[in-house]
């Protein structure tokens, strides 16, 4: 069964005209309702009053009475209809002129978002919550849109400054080996390879990011003990520590509670924090990972940390470390991975911070996790 399309005529009619319409559509039923209602029942009313009355009165003068009566209600009602419906007109055409100017503002605002203008703003119509929450709905689409260009601009300029680097490596690699100024040996087979996996894994650490800040990173939540998220990443990274002279040291509380977590995500966390300490201590340092209980709450959030006894930054730079692409003074890395380790706590509704005393200080990373009877982390929609 398809739907009537509606009159041409009336699909040119704006959002004022046509709630005016059907305002006085009802305005006018109503009156109708009221003129037949009274016509119909006053006259009973009238003579039943009039036999109670007891008094037989002449036929003429209540053929009279009976007219008298017949034009005061048609007068009367007629008069009061006409400015009841006035009346209801005017206020209906000014509340559907504001609601229509409400709505209309909100389109406007949406075509300028469309066409790039991503600071366009709706302001509030004082017209109910309805529509209170469709203004701050909008202006909270305008901010995520422009909070997403700014990064994807910040991204895209950052990005290929990151590129520059490995590409013209294996370019002019490539261009020596095209030149006979460098054997096709093992060693220039290496240096291509190493700079191809540079790239891979760039782009594979710019992908974790890009999803969690986006609120789109994947996740698979189970509870799970933190010394067990501990020990799996302390497991995996042991033998580089060994390699490279550095002590591993981790100490875990007793009544640490449980968290609600993807563990391979944590992992990876742990794992970004990890590499950190790593390629900034310097054999005979110490990287020592601790978990314990915020507090004795049975409400308590986990709290693990990962201290080391490298390099350190300035306390200014607190914040600015998790920033994309910031890397310490001889950092090989890609300068992702703080970024990485944040986003994906942020994911499960925990924080990350770092602190150091200063340069040579050594730095304090702390992982902070909700417990499992807290609120379930958000999952991409």
């Amino acid at each position: 069964m398809t739907r009537r399309r509606p009159h041409a005529r009336l699909t040119r009619l704006g959002l004022a005209p046509r709630l005016l319409l059907n305002n006085l559509l009802v305005i006018l039923a109503g009156a109708g309702t009221v003129v037949v209602t009274v016509l119909l029942v006053a006259p009973m009313v009238f003579q039943l009053h009039l036999r109670r009355a007891g008094d037989p009165l002449d036929a003429g003068l209540l053929q009279h009475i009976g007219q008298a009566l017949d034009q005061a209600i048609l007068v009367s009602v007629g008069a009061g209809v006409v400015i009841a419906v006035l009346t209801a007109s005017s206020i209906s055409w000014l509340v559907a002129r504001r609601l229509a100017a409400a709505v209309g503002d909100a389109a406007e605002t949406s075509r300028h978002l469309a066409d790039g203008h991503l600071d366009a703003r709706v302001l509030d119509p004082g017209m109910g919550p309805e529509l209170a929450t469709l203004a701050a709905s909008l202006n909270e689409l305008a901010g995520r849109l422009q909070t997403t260009e700014t990064t994807r601009r910040e991204l895209t300029a950052e990005l290929a400054h990151q590129l520059r680097t490995p590409i013209a490596s294996i370019e002019a690699t490539l261009e020596a080996v095209r030149e006979h100024v460098l054997p096709p040996d093992d060693l220039t087979l290496e240096t291509l390879t190493t700079q191809s996996a540079r790239l891979r894994r760039l782009v594979a650490d710019l992908e974790v990011v890009s999803r969690a800040e986006e609120r789109q990173l994947l996740l698979s939540v189970e509870p799970s003990a933190v010394p067990a998220l501990l020990e799996s990443a302390l497991a995996a990274h042991r033998e580089r520590f060994r390699a490279a002279g550095i002590h591993l040291e981790a100490t875990i509380q007793p009544a640490i509670p449980s968290v609600l977590v993807d563990p391979d995500r944590i992992n990876e966390a742990l794992g970004c924090l990890l590499d950190n300490a790593l390629h900034h201590t310097p054999p005979g340092g110490t990287v020592t990972v601790t978990a314990q209980p915020s507090d004795t709450r049975k409400s308590a959030a986990a709290v693990i940390a990962v201290s080391d006894t490298g390099d350190g930054f300035p306390p200014t730079e607190a914040d600015s470390i998790f920033r994309r692409f910031t890397k310490g003074p001889g950092s090989s890395g890609s300068g992702l991975g703080l970024t990485i380790a944040r986003a994906i706590v942020e994911a499960h509704q925990g924080t990350l911070v770092g602190h150091s005393d200063g340069p040579g200080q050594g730095a304090r990373f702390t992982i902070t996790l909700p417990p499992a009877n807290s609120t379930r982390p958000s999952t991409p929609r």
